[in-house]
């Protein structure tokens, strides 16, 4: 499997210790890629993650090299998306599997910034889901699911900060988590990002392709 926009490499661990995954992570910033195999070593999961510096629109693998690549919530600021896919589905083997979440826009109102994605509007490229739905299909992967998600994604947000309500404390940032990706805004890209998504400006979409054997 390849994660691609791996970041700290959370979420192929868990797909490597809950799934036995074998999972590559690329990403471009070098310090992620570090701080993540760190981490796989510490959670002794080594030999089933790596990370590695890479470009997502120039992936460093060879053709039909995996049976799956994964993206979560990573294509928002990257404007050449059908480049993007193309090379997702070059390096995925005959009958392979790409699988997303992803942000997409919404009533095309201005977004409220910094968001974790861009802290100025030139850094954000969101589409609407049927641009991107169409985007991907036009990599010539086709389509197995596609849904938005932003009702369950802001419901478990709202049960969340609730449950944090209700035992009288405020939301804090767990020792390990996004807010060290996105640096000391991270409180306001976190809360922005929330309020876009409640004001319909930004949507949730995942989706799965497969590509013909």
């Amino acid at each position: 499997m390849l994660d691609v926009g791996s970041g700290l490499g959370g979420p192929a661990r868990f797909l490597a210790a809950t799934q036995g995954c074998d999972v590559t992570g690329v990403d471009l910033t070098p310090d992620f890629c570090a701080v993540a195999n760190e981490l796989s070593r510490l959670t002794k999961l080594s030999n089933h993650t790596r990370f590695q510096v890479g470009d997502a629109l120039e992936l460093p693998f060879p053709d039909a090299h995996f049976d799956v690549v994964w993206t979560m919530q990573m294509q928002m600021n990257i404007q050449d998306k059908r480049r993007l896919y193309a090379g997702f589905a070059r390096v995925l083997k005959p009958g392979g599997r790409f699988v997303c979440q992803d942000i997409c826009a919404g009533n095309g109102e201005p977004l409220e910034l910094p968001v974790p994605w861009a802290t100025r509007p030139e850094q954000s490229h969101l589409v609407d889901p049927e641009t991107l739905r169409g985007l991907v299909r036009s990599a010539g992967l086709r389509e197995v699911s596609w849904r938005d998600v932003t009702g369950e994604i802001v419901a478990a947000r709202k049960a969340q900060q609730a449950k944090a309500a209700g035992a009288g404390s405020q939301p804090t940032f767990a020792p390990l988590g996004m807010h060290l990706v996105l640096g000391d805004q991270a409180a306001v890209k976190m809360a922005n990002s929330a309020r876009n998504t409640d004001a319909g400006r930004t949507l949730f979409i995942q989706g799965v392709f497969d590509k013909p054997a």
